[in-house]
């Protein structure tokens, strides 16, 4: 990304191998600097944005909707699941598979062609951050995948198929407030029992950012399965955080980060360093360290409205449709 700042006109360039999006607040500048491209490089000017990486950009009324679905179609069509029943959720609520269960189940035959499936449904997730749990926990058996791992996966793709150009909304706003919720679900693979972190940052109403992972160590509580989780996010939002100063754009800190365990928020909160905090130390002063200089902030939420729930476990039907909704995905085909 390559930005260019002189007195009031702004202009960004985006460069990925050969493919380049420039914008900005000059429309002079903008096609001065195409003028000078096309001078030193053969290239293709193909106007409006539209197209990009195979990213569709749609212009609708409340802004500029982010989606794939013609990469999601082909991805189906590929598999010939373009007439398959469609489901509600990407994965069951209560999926369970443990080390003994996988170990009975049949090995996938076509290895490789899972794997093809799964990095197929990683670049997806990055406009859609409601199957980024599943695509996280399917991303585990790459190695040596069993048929319990073929069918989630398959089950996903009949979740795709529900609504294909489903994608991310990125309103038009004068709301540049960062925030961030921020949640894991303890112990939660049963072969690790390492825990999973899901977080998700938003610029004013529009979400930016979003992982769901397993974290690289074990915790010894939830308090510090949810601490290790806020770190993670608090991570995410200092780059969030100097990528806009570079853009020039001003956001009102501290951020607040939003966990629903008040045993962690005290624990960031506490300048005593005790027995139960001793062995995650370094976690411990990061986070610690960045509350006192004000960059971020640890709010309660409850349960109930915590978005994060999306990354880090299966849900019903209700409480998906409720979070995607909150997260403001859309589905432009649709409306």
């Amino acid at each position: 990304m390559y930005v260019m700042s002189a007195g009031s006109v702004f202009v960004v360039l985006l460069v990925y191998v050969d493919d380049i999006i420039v914008t900005g607040n000059s429309e002079a500048d903008i096609v001065r600097i195409k003028s000078v491209l096309s001078e030193n490089f053969q290239i293709k000017d193909l106007g409006v944005l539209k197209y990009f990486l195979g990213i569709e950009v749609l212009y609708v009324d409340s802004g500029i909707c982010l989606n794939q679905r013609k990469y999601c179609l082909e991805l189906l069509s590929e598999f010939g699941y373009l007439g398959v029943k469609p489901v509600s959720t990407p994965i069951e609520q209560s999926h369970v598979i443990s080390n003994k269960l996988s170990q009975n189940q049949t090995a996938v035959k076509d290895v490789t062609s899972f794997q093809k499936l799964i990095g197929k449904l990683i670049y997806l997730s990055i406009t859609r951050p409601d199957i980024s749990y599943a695509v996280q926990f399917l991303s585990q058996f790459m190695h040596s995948p069993k048929e319990c791992h073929l069918q989630i996966a398959l089950r996903l793709l009949k979740y795709l198929k529900q609504s294909p150009g489903k994608g991310i909304l990125f309103k038009r706003e004068n709301d540049f407030v960062l925030k961030g919720f921020v949640d894991s679900d303890w112990a939660k693979c049963l072969t690790s029992r390492k825990s999973v972190t899901g977080f998700s940052i938003f610029l004013g109403s529009s979400v930016v950012s979003w992982k769901s992972k397993k974290q690289s160590v074990v915790a010894r509580s939830t308090a510090e399965a949810e601490y290790r989780a806020m770190c993670s996010a608090c991570c995410e939002v200092m780059w969030i955080l100097n990528l806009l100063k570079e853009l020039c754009v001003e956001s009102t800190l501290p951020v607040k980060l939003f966990c629903d365990s008040q045993s962690a928020i005290s624990i960031a909160f506490n300048p005593v360093f005790h027995e139960r905090t001793k062995h995650f130390e370094l976690d411990l002063h990061f986070l610690r360290e960045k509350i006192s200089a004000g960059i971020v902030i640890p709010e309660k939420v409850s349960s109930d409205e915590q978005l994060a729930d999306l990354f880090t476990k299966g849900l019903n039907g209700l409480q998906h449709d409720t979070l995607c909704h909150m997260l403001g995905m859309l589905d432009a085909f649709t409306v």
